[in-house]
């Protein structure tokens, strides 16, 4: 039972961190019906931003306090993020209004590829770390209750715990706010959002801030886990499967799928791997959204949708 809970208690943890990548995919398609295969390279960006920004602060200032020295390129690279959001609806989203899906899809690739060159040309290419002070060392946890006790692993503990607390401000902000409110009301219908004065463009320019911050956060831990190094653009790939599994327009979605994704890959690696000679947990998550797009194309809680003719 205790190795059970284990297995279970990590695939949780990874999974929160799935959800984390997935909410930049639905934030942007639920506001702009873009789907924004660019969302891996920002999360590059963004980390290579914050760990460049680490190591030169130091340089300049003469200041060795780490802490300080994270604080100031998590701002900056957050100003960078907005910058990138802003030029990106500016100069490519804008002219691509009620265009086909398939041009939207080669403008976010485009704009994947730019950033990805962009971001080692002003960065450098090597592997860079982001120590934001999470403890590398395990916890061993319930040595009462169970023989040998549960190991938790204290950093994916601490990531679980920033990307829940980020998800839970999202929704704050999504239900308290103005603007957050008017960002669903873009999200349920432009042209109903717009014939009451909501200005589209304005709401796009925010949505993708708020996805260029999700992805500075996403970068940060999944940059402090791994390094900052161009397979981080593979990130975005892991939560494909938490997208269609929890419904391309749904937030709570994103959550629930990345949930279901994380425990369904550590316990079918754990359990059935044995069985089919190991590696199950690299495609388990892709067959499982292979079967959710054959019996429910629109996930567990997206819209459905319904063509009349």
């Amino acid at each position: 039972m205790g190795f059970f809970l284990e297995t279970l208690l990590g695939g949780l943890m990874a999974g929160m961190l799935y959800s984390l990548v997935a909410l930049g995919f639905v934030l942007i398609f639920k506001a702009s019906g873009v789907f924004n295969f660019a969302q891996g390279a920002m999360v590059l960006f963004a980390a290579l931003a914050m760990a460049r920004f680490a190591e030169w602060f130091p340089q300049w200032t003469g200041i060795e306090n780490k802490i300080v020295a994270n604080l100031f390129a998590f701002a900056v690279a957050a100003v960078i993020m907005f910058v990138v959001a802003w030029l990106i609806e500016r100069l490519v989203l804008r002219h691509l209004v009620n265009q086909e899906g398939a041009t939207l899809l080669m403008a976010t690739l485009g704009i994947a590829y730019f950033l990805d060159g962009l971001g080692q040309s002003i960065f450098g290419s090597a592997i860079y770390q982001i120590n934001i002070g999470m403890p590398k060392e395990p916890l061993m946890a319930f040595e009462s209750t169970f023989q040998g006790g549960i190991l938790i692993n204290k950093e994916d503990l601490y990531a679980a715990a920033i990307a829940a607390g980020l998800v839970a401000l999202l929704s704050l902000f999504f239900q308290k706010t103005t603007t957050g409110r008017a960002l669903r009301a873009v999200a349920d219908d432009h042209q109903a959002a717009q014939s009451i004065g909501i200005p589209l463009n304005r709401i796009w320019v925010i949505v993708w801030c708020v996805a260029g911050v999700v992805a500075l956060v996403a970068g940060m831990i999944w940059g402090s886990k791994l390094g900052v190094q161009f397979s981080l653009t593979t990130v975005a790939l892991r939560a494909l499967p938490v997208v269609i599994l929890g419904g391309l327009t749904s937030v709570p979605g994103a959550i629930i799928g990345g949930l279901i994704i994380g425990v369904g890959e550590k316990l079918s690696e754990v359990y059935l791997g044995p069985m089919v000679g190991g590696g199950i947990e690299i495609w388990f998550a892709y067959v499982l959204a292979l079967v959710f797009l054959l019996f429910r194309p629109q996930g567990l809680f997206g819209e459905k949708i319904i063509d009349r003719v």
